[in-house]
């Protein structure tokens, strides 16, 4: 069921991408289609961690300090001058094989976004067939990064604050280190917790009759 939702959503995603690019070097880029690596992380990753592609445009062109053109394989734009980079190094060509001025040109990238307020996750592609789930958490908690001043509606300051706190981590977390970020007793803190719980903002990530830690619900 999610690979057909996956298929129907990822095709209308990028034939919007190409009808819409002004740019003729992208959206030749685009016609070709996305690399096996970008897809994959797509299929595995994003979409089971965040449920849509709004604000993700893949094969993004961004100018170097020497007006050059670079692409991104994927870039998050959700908005507020907010700016994320999703780059999935491939064992082949950017460990093994290779050479040393691909690689001073890759660090060269990076540093370039990172000067230019870009928030860069570089995702291995041999992590996301061996650790996807490790992935998604990583995913959820770079999308957070962006989203990390709102929360659902109808929260009370605590409960939303708790939702923006899970959203920062890239991790599922204990009572206790809620209790400390809130300054609120454990016992009010796990009460707070189970009304997210029952809210669907959050789901138990261990524990049975006793939950011991938390994590945000992924769509």
């Amino acid at each position: 069921m999610m690979s057909s939702a996956f298929q129907l959503m990822y095709e209308q995603w990028l034939a919007k991408q190409i009808r819409e690019e002004p740019n003729p070097r992208r959206r030749e880029l685009l016609a070709k289609g996305l690399s096996h690596g970008t897809e994959t992380f797509l299929r595995a990753v994003w979409f089971p961690a965040i449920g849509n592609f709004d604000f993700l445009y893949p094969e993004y062109e961004v100018r170097d300090m020497n007006n050059g053109c670079r692409y991104l394989d994927l870039a998050y734009l959700p908005g507020a001058g907010a700016k994320g980079c999703i780059e999935i190094q491939d064992y082949r060509t950017h460990a093994r094989d290779i050479d040393t001025g691909r690689f001073k040109d890759l660090c060269l990238k990076h540093a370039l976004l990172a000067l230019d307020d870009w928030l860069i996750l570089p995702v291995a592609y041999l992590s996301i067939r061996d650790d996807p789930a490790v992935c998604r958490q990583l995913t959820l908690a770079f999308a957070g990064r962006f989203l990390s001043t709102s929360a659902p509606p109808g929260l009370g300051w605590s409960e939303a604050e708790t939702v923006r706190f899970a959203r920062r981590l890239a991790r599922p977390f204990m009572p206790k280190e809620l209790s400390s970020h809130l300054q609120m007793s454990e016992r009010q803190t796990r009460h707070l917790l189970h009304r997210l719980v029952e809210h669907g903002a959050l789901a138990v990530a261990s524990g049975n009759q006793r939950y011991r830690s938390y994590k945000l619900r992924q769509q």
